[in-house]
């Protein structure tokens, strides 16, 4: 007689969710699937930038965990303390759960302290309530000089501040003042989103200053001088600012850096195919991990496979493929193979594609589309159907994936 294993997944986000909902379609009755989450709202994190531009309201953007989950998945709202690989158990704030199988999706965690001298009035679109304070403020911002800046790397969704940025601009041009607004953003990278390659960085570079964004690369942030409103940089230059908006420093949470998993830079190494850890079942996908790329170098650091919720996603169907395999005593060969796209705002109501293979040799093969309506509707659409309840999901996700690749001509599998 089988006995059922036991599959505890930390992190309601979307790698969590994805493999949670495909282990509860893979695996048969009696297997245990447990999916521990803190937070009981699940907000959809890439229309934080469209809740910033008043494009949507909290609501539109929010659902339940649980709405979002097959019913066979056991959800805990409970905050993980720590993990002991060791003993094969999980920890939370209410209980300590033994497993037969890990995977951890936790994220990544916002240290926007740590910037010397960062005033309180600064904002951020990485989070709910700071996309929310940011429209509020940008709605009362009559002239002056805003200042988008990347403080370090990583940071999760690499064309986030750069969608921010020309989103902040088409704000203003509606509200016809971008004539009294000077928008510049500041970025450690040689190039916008270099790990795809100067093809895409120069598209995007090329898109941002036709929208009267100023471009500022290779810009360390030192500190930032709140009294007098002056970044100050590692190359000793300085510049003032009327209102800043910051993407904060990003480290992997702190209960994987008090664990065995993280590696030298704090984040999980993982089997850049597999996902698995260095130990025997125990997996990680999405902004937790550590993938890096061969030959891939910027600023003097070593690239990684960017930090994103398509490769979240991805990684969870092998993740959850993997696992159902093996407890089905199935010679797996399920890979995670690199592949991804990525959908860039431009406002206006258009949007560009970047798309291709993140593990090419000798560097990443990514191909740029031009920007138009049809990706800004295809985004739009993404958005409706990942917050929709589980039920619709399950109707609609072969029509919209097999529809969207024929009308984008992309591989049904992006």
């Amino acid at each position: 007689m089988k006995i059922g294993k036991k599959i505890l997944i930390l992190g309601g986000g979307t790698g969590g969710i994805v493999t949670a909902n495909k282990l509860a379609e893979l695996l048969p009755k009696g297997n245990e699937i447990i999916l521990i989450e803190k937070n009981e709202r699940h907000s959809f994190a890439p229309s934080f930038l469209w809740l910033m531009a008043g494009q949507r309201t909290e609501k539109d953007i929010v659902n339940s965990v649980t709405a979002l989950l097959d019913k066979r998945v056991d959800i805990r709202y409970e905050e993980v303390i720590s993990i002991d690989i060791g003993k094969s158990t999980v920890s939370t704030n209410k209980n300590t759960e033994k497993y037969d199988y890990l995977v951890v999706a936790l994220g990544a965690e916002l240290h926007i302290e740590s910037i010397p001298g960062l005033p309180a009035d600064a904002y951020n679109f990485y989070t709910l309530d700071g996309a929310k304070k940011l429209y509020e403020n940008l709605n009362t911002f009559k002239s002056g000089k805003i200042a988008v800046v990347i403080a370090s790397l990583p940071f999760k969704c690499p064309a986030a501040p750069y969608e921010g940025a020309m989103l902040i601009a088409d704000f203003f041009r509606k509200k016809g003042t971008i004539k009294d607004i000077e928008i510049s953003l500041y970025t450690p990278e040689p190039l916008p989103m270099p790990v795809g390659g100067p093809v895409l960085g120069n598209a995007v570079k090329q898109i941002i200053e036709s929208k009267g964004i100023q471009y500022k690369s290779q810009h360390k942030l030192y500190e930032v001088d709140g009294f007098k409103r002056i970044l100050n940089f590692e190359d000793q230059k300085s510049y003032g600012y009327d209102l800043l908006v910051v993407v904060p420093p990003h480290k992997a949470p702190a209960v994987i850096r008090q664990s065995e998993l993280a590696g030298e830079n704090g984040w999980i190494p993982v089997d850049r195919s597999t996902l698995q850890t260095k130990f025997p079942n125990v997996y990680a996908i999405g902004d937790n991990v550590s993938i890096s790329i061969p030959g891939m170098w910027v600023s003097g650091v070593p690239m990684n496979l960017p930090k994103a919720g398509v490769f979240a996603h991805l990684q969870a169907d092998t993740v959850a493929q993997r696992i159902s395999d093996n407890i089905n005593g199935i010679d797996t060969k399920s890979e995670f193979c690199g592949t991804g796209y990525c959908m860039l705002e431009a406002g206006e109501h258009i949007a560009g594609l970047a798309y291709g293979n993140f593990y090419g040799t000798p560097a990443p093969d990514v191909k740029v589309k031009k920007t138009g309506w049809l990706w800004h509707f295809s985004k739009v659409l993404f958005e409706k159907w990942w917050l929709a309840p589980i039920g619709f999901k399950k109707s609609f996700y072969k029509l919209i994936i097999n529809t969207g690749s024929k009308i984008f001509k992309i591989p049904a599998k992006i």
